[in-house]
């Protein structure tokens, strides 16, 4: 397996994000880790009130490492290095929020989604905990180059290895690998499972497939829910074309399975949890490497 990094020269954030190409791809499968950056910049970490390890607080941390058994099998993933808190490309590309910005916004803007009201536009105006990020407002400019010199080179390579499958294989599978804070860290009371799978309610992913990768992911002995409470975001939504030969899945890992989530540091079970990820893709692989109707009707 290669590994392929792609910068901008007027970026800051060198590089950007890295793709990791088998020599033969085995699968339709590509595989996207969008939130996992941890390239902190300087800069940023000026313009934030908060310490570095409150602002991981919106990271997927690890989540490319735990996948990379995964894609070594011979499937591509592409990963960001940037971080969420800074630009989160799991999102419309002008989710802004009015409130982070010292001057107005352009008409094309969203600024009424329920993530950018919520603070978690595509520049982000909080961290995951609701902590505000910034000391002062941004200008629209700075959002705009981070949008065009990040955003937009990644959804591109990201397009082009589902283009590059779907002409391989005829069809193309995209799993988006993230995690989710347990639910002591969430604040919340009910217990939250170790695996969420999320389709958009069926929307994006062929059922037959959502369901064997449950199926799968329950035989290794893990707790799995569908769809809540994560369905799928902007990556699922907007790739996820089942009439187009496109499919799409999310996958939420809670935390506490790899993590200390106090101090982000790997626990005792990442090892384990990664081999058992890279055994569970290669099951996904081999089932609908072919075709999914041939696969799912040998169900």
């Amino acid at each position: 397996m290669t590994a392929q990094t792609f910068s901008s020269a007027s970026d800051p954030l060198e590089p950007p994000f890295t793709i990791f190409t088998p020599e033969t791809q085995i699968a339709p499968f590509v595989l996207c880790s969008p939130h996992s950056g941890r390239n902190y910049t300087r800069a940023f970490l000026a313009q934030s009130r908060l310490d570095p390890l409150t602002l991981r607080k919106s990271e997927d941390c690890f989540v490319d490492e735990l996948f990379q058994g995964a894609a070594e099998l011979g499937v591509p993933m592409i990963s960001a290095r940037f971080p969420r808190a800074y630009l989160d490309v799991n999102r419309e590309p002008y989710e802004l929020d009015p409130e982070l910005f010292a001057d107005p916004l352009p008409d094309y803007a969203n600024c009424q989604s329920v993530r950018v009201i919520g603070g978690l536009g595509t520049i982000a105006r909080i961290v995951a905990d609701g902590e505000e990020i910034y000391h002062s407002r941004l200008t629209v400019d700075e959002a705009l180059a981070r949008i065009e010199q990040l955003y937009f080179p990644f959804h591109t390579a990201l397009e082009s290895l589902i283009e590059a499958t779907r002409a391989k294989f005829g069809h193309a599978i995209l799993v988006d690998c993230h995690s989710m804070p347990s639910a002591q860290m969430a604040q919340s009371s009910a217990p939250r499972p170790d695996f969420v799978i999320g389709d958009r309610f069926g929307a994006a992913c062929d059922p037959r497939l959502t369901r064997f990768l449950r199926d799968t992911i329950v035989g290794e002995g893990y707790d799995v829910q569908l769809n809540r409470p994560y369905a799928g975001g902007y990556i699922t939504e907007h790739y996820g074309r089942p009439y187009r030969g496109v499919q799409a899945v999310q996958i939420e890992i809670n935390r506490a399975r790899y993590l200390n989530e106090m101090t982000f540091v790997r626990s005792p079970g990442f090892g384990r949890l990664q081999r058992d990820l890279t055994r569970i893709a290669g099951l996904l692989f081999s089932a609908f490497g072919p075709a999914l109707d041939r696969a799912a009707a040998a169900e």
